[in-house]
């Protein structure tokens, strides 16, 4: 799984930020890791140079294999809030698509393929 952090002109990040937030990503989203190809973080300060309370956003975009993309943001007063939401919402998201990629419980998934043993 590829990690790509974005971050827009007003954003700055440090080399340790950054691998927080991709290590954090790894452990969250390993359960996932088969089904993820690629997650990209955008980091954005809507207000710019000014104060101003939840004006930081995180947006996420899953790409998963086969699938189309899964994308949820995230704002909060700091870039660690907005990535958390963001990163908790992503798991809820991703949570509901694995699920519906299972088959019904107490299906044999070879007999719904033809491929019954």
């Amino acid at each position: 799984m590829l990690i790509q952090l974005n971050t827009d002109n007003q954003v700055e990040g440090s080399d340790e930020e950054v691998r927080q937030a991709e290590a954090d990503l790894q452990r969250t989203m390993a359960r996932f890791d088969k089904h993820i190809t690629r997650i990209e973080v955008h980091f954005q300060d809507a207000n710019a140079e000014k104060a101003g309370s939840n004006d930081k956003r995180c947006m996420l975009e899953a790409r998963l294999r086969g699938r189309d993309p899964v994308a949820v943001s995230h704002t909060g007063p700091t870039l660690t809030a907005a990535f958390h939401g963001a990163r908790d919402k992503l798991t809820t998201v991703l949570d509901r698509r694995v699920a519906r990629l299972r088959p019904p419980k107490g299906v044999d998934p070879f007999e719904t393929q033809g491929l019954s043993l």
